[in-house]
């Protein structure tokens, strides 16, 4: 049984040069598995992520056919059932830790927040739970870093923090918005790590969202391929790297390679008909 259904999922937006279609008819299903979304910047990646949770604000507008998260309808649902979904059982990962973590906050206050206020636990029940927490994303020194400001905190530090704190309720679901892109290449296998062992041995469902074929290549099971909010094609990621669509065949070629010529990497050819 699928855990996440979506189908013919639109996000559009109402704007003084007219209607803006960021994510035009985008369906597919989700079981307890690695899919990776890829493309473009501005191609409806993040919208399609924000959409699930219906986190879409006016002048934004979500439509679909259906879209279901374990039996559930989330087009049906209460703004209060949603509240209910959103980090409980769905939780999203944003791209940049900088913008998502309070500045004024200590990382432990932030950490144990969402469990005093949405569980009612004691403070030192939530400071066990933070803990271990923190500890589940490899992060040493947890008391320092429970008492530190998240500008005290290096990018994948915060970036491991962000994931603790939406892993503390134990989701179901979890949607990676370019979890590893301010990252470098040893900071992001060890994030890699994590998210690999959290879906293996909780047995989450996970929507990675990336820019990096390569990368998605390695990491998921399977990949959608978007371009200007439709999805293009859909591969076994063992084979992203051979796709046939034209599109997908364009984004890889334009990849720098070890060894590879020192002239301009090639353009992409468009072709309007990719996006009808």
């Amino acid at each position: 049984m699928s855990l996440l259904s979506v189908k013919n999922l639109q996000v559009t937006f109402n704007t003084e040069a007219g209607l803006v279609e960021a994510v035009r008819g985008v369906s597919f299903e989700l079981g307890r598995e690695r899919l990776g979304i890829v493309g473009e910047s501005g191609s409806g990646k993040t919208m399609t992520g924000r959409a699930v949770l219906r986190l879409i604000r006016p002048p934004g507008r979500i439509m679909a056919d259906a879209m279901t998260f374990d039996g559930q309808d989330l087009m049906a649902a209460s703004e209060a059932q949603m509240r209910a979904l959103r980090g409980r059982r769905i939780a999203m990962v944003m791209q940049d830790p900088k913008f998502s973590l309070n500045p004024v906050m200590r990382v432990g206050a932030q950490l144990m927040e969402g469990l005093r206020q949405r569980d009612h636990v004691s403070r030192a029940v939530a400071y066990a739970k933070a803990v271990a927490a923190l500890d589940a994303v490899q992060i040493r020194d947890v008391d320092r870093v429970m008492e530190a400001y998240p500008h005290e905190l290096s990018g994948g530090m915060g970036q491991r923090v962000m994931i603790a704190m939406m892993l503390i309720p134990n989701p179901d679901l979890l949607i990676a918005d370019e979890p590893t892109s301010a990252l470098d290449v040893t900071v992001q296998a060890e994030v890699l790590s994590i998210l690999d062992a959290l879906v293996r041995d909780r047995g989450m469902g996970l929507i990675f969202i990336s820019h990096d074929l390569r990368l998605v290549a390695r990491f998921c099971d399977r990949v959608l391929v978007m371009y200007k909010g439709r999805i293009v094609e859909e591969i076994a990621a063992k084979d992203l790297l051979h796709a046939r669509h034209p599109y997908t065949q364009g984004l890889l070629n334009c990849l720098p390679r070890i060894g590879g010529t020192r002239g301009p990497l090639p353009g992409l050819d468009r072709n309007a008909e990719w996006a009808m």
